[in-house]
């Protein structure tokens, strides 16, 4: 029960120093790129733009790969279904030399569909395809992850607030919405602990988790998320009480930052190369 989910790792890199506005736009850029790539080629350039990125952030490849066993089993599926049809016929008329989807499926495009039962079988194109999609997954999950690793929440908060200011002219309550993702940053770390920490006491007081049919572990939980949900109502009651002290929210107020960053010429130079560099993967290849 004991979950590591602290997402920010401290450094000095390049990626931890670039601006969080950057990294929020060139990550929006790199996801439309890895679905607008349907070449082998273009797939391999955008995995090696990951490498140097991951590569310069420092963050061991452990925490990049260590804790995405849902992506890995979703990859998984992804393969699997794509791999195999019930008729193998229409899958070979629909496949064509450049495979199925739309996206390459380089010299396995040749193959003709392997009949196993009948008319389900292996069909090489379709499994090319699957290939494809799962290594797109997996960078983008992983490219997601690198920003969230070299970013603290409390950047990302104020990058989220730097992107909606312009909305206030229309009297969105922007410092509001940035408030609320910022307190449920803060509070997924918080909610995990206390998980573990309620799931160690009343292992400790003889509750058995792992013992009895689906039912029986399932009425054994709820000694668990009670009292899981009652701190999180007394946590967020003390949240309230202490932004009330303080005057959150009091009118004709506008809020300031600690350390506010303005955008350097760096910052520029680095958006412009990560955009241009996307258009030219998206586009040509």
């Amino acid at each position: 029960m004991r979950i590591n989910v602290s997402s920010y790792i401290p450094g000095t890199s390049p990626v931890h120093a670039c601006d969080a506005r950057v990294k929020l736009v060139l990550l929006a850029a790199y996801s439309a790129t890895l679905f607008l790539v349907h070449t082998w080629i273009g797939l391999g350039l955008c995995a090696l733009l990951f490498a140097a990125v991951a590569m310069a952030s420092t963050v061991p490849a452990r925490r990049l790969f260590g804790l995405m066993l849902p992506v890995y089993v979703i990859v998984a599926f992804t393969v699997v279904f794509n791999a195999f049809s019930f008729d193998v016929a229409q899958a070979a008329a629909a496949g064509g030399p450049s495979g199925l989807g739309d996206v390459s499926a380089g010299f396995l495009g040749a193959w003709s569909p392997i009949a196993l039962f009948g008319t389900f079988g292996f069909v090489p194109a379709g499994f090319a395809r699957g290939c494809f999609f799962a290594v797109r997954i997996i960078l983008l999950v992983v490219g997601s992850l690198v920003v969230t690793y070299t970013t603290t929440s409390t950047e990302l908060t104020n990058a989220l607030s730097s992107f909606l200011r312009p909305l206030r002219r229309l009297g969105v309550p922007v410092d509001d919405i940035a408030m609320v993702f910022s307190l449920a940053l803060r509070f997924i770390p918080v909610t995990a602990e206390e998980l573990a920490r309620v799931h160690d006491a009343q292992q400790a007081r003889g509750a058995s988790f792992d013992v009895g049919g689906l039912w029986q572990r399932l009425r054994a939980w709820q000694t668990v998320l009670i009292p899981l949900f009652v701190g999180l109502f007394r946590r967020a009651d003390s949240l309230a009480v202490a932004m009330d002290a303080r005057c959150y929210g009091a009118p004709d107020v506008e809020r300031t930052s600690l350390a506010p960053r303005a955008f350097s010429l760096a910052s520029g130079v680095v958006l412009a190369a990560g955009l241009a560099v996307c258009a030219v993967l998206s586009i040509l290849l």
